[in-house]
This record gives structure tokens, C-alpha cells and sequence, in this order.
């Protein structure tokens, strides 16, 4: 039982007024989670940047009316059209995969910093 949304084509007018809107949400916040919420990937970034104390807006697109176009919009801009994906600094950074590497290889908080995100420094591990 797809989504008879996810299958409709978006005009191109649609589209966008979706992307200036998501590019929008995207600088609107030092770090930006487009998420869905049942979402095992998503759930583990933000789990990720409430253990480091990172100050994150999180847009839920399977709760926003405009979600699916907002998705559609992620996918034309970043190239991904899966979720988590993750902005900081207003600058695309990718999904789980890339967030969980970054962090790894000590590259996340650098940006988390520079975005300044970082509420508390004591969360620098």
C-alpha cells in the first residue's frame, strides 16, 4: 500500500515552492534533521546529537502536509532522497551513515562547533 502522494508527479512550480522551502527550514537552525518518525536511521542521529548536547531542529515529513514534496525537494537538491538527512551550518552533510563516520573520525564536532551548536562543551567526548 504505497503512497498516492509519493506517486503523483510534482509540477515544477511545486517543486519548487518545495525547495526554496525546505532550503529554508535547512539554514533556518544551526542543525536541521529532515526525519521521519517510525525511522530507525533518523532515531539514531538524533540520539547521536542529544548524547553530544547538540542544540537540533527536527522537521518530521511524515507528519507535515507538505512532507512528501518537502522529501522530493531533499532528493532534487542533496541527491538523497532518503532520511535522516542532516544539515549543519546550513550545509548538507549527508544521511546516518555519513553523520555516524564524521563523528568517528572526529570531524562532527568541529562542524557542530563552527555552527555553534554545541550548548554544552563538556559533551565533547
Amino acid at each position: 500500500m504505497g503512497s498516492v502522494v509519493s506517486s503523483s508527479k510534482m509540477s515544477k512550480e511545486e517543486l519548487e515552492v518545495a525547495l526554496n522551502k525546505a532550503k529554508e527550514i535547512a539554514s533556518s537552525s544551526a542543525v536541521v534533521v529532515f526525519s521521519k518518525t517510525y525511522c530507525g536511521y533518523c532515531k539514531r542521529v538524533k540520539d547521536l546529537f542529544k548524547q553530544l548536547g547538540v542544540a537540533f531542529k527536527v522537521i518530521e515529513l511524515d507528519q507535515e502536509s507538505d512532507g512528501s514534496g518537502i522529501q522530493s525537494a531533499l532528493a532534487e537538491w542533496t541527491g538523497l532522497r532518503t532520511v535522516p538527512n542532516v544539515f549543519i551550518g546550513g550545509k548538507h552533510i549527508g544521511g546516518c551513515d555519513n553523520v555516524i563516520a564524521k563523528y568517528q573520525v572526529g570531524q562532527l564536532m568541529p562542524l557542530l562547533n563552527d555552527a555553534g551548536a554545541i550548548a554544552n562543551n563538556s559533551a565533547q567526548l
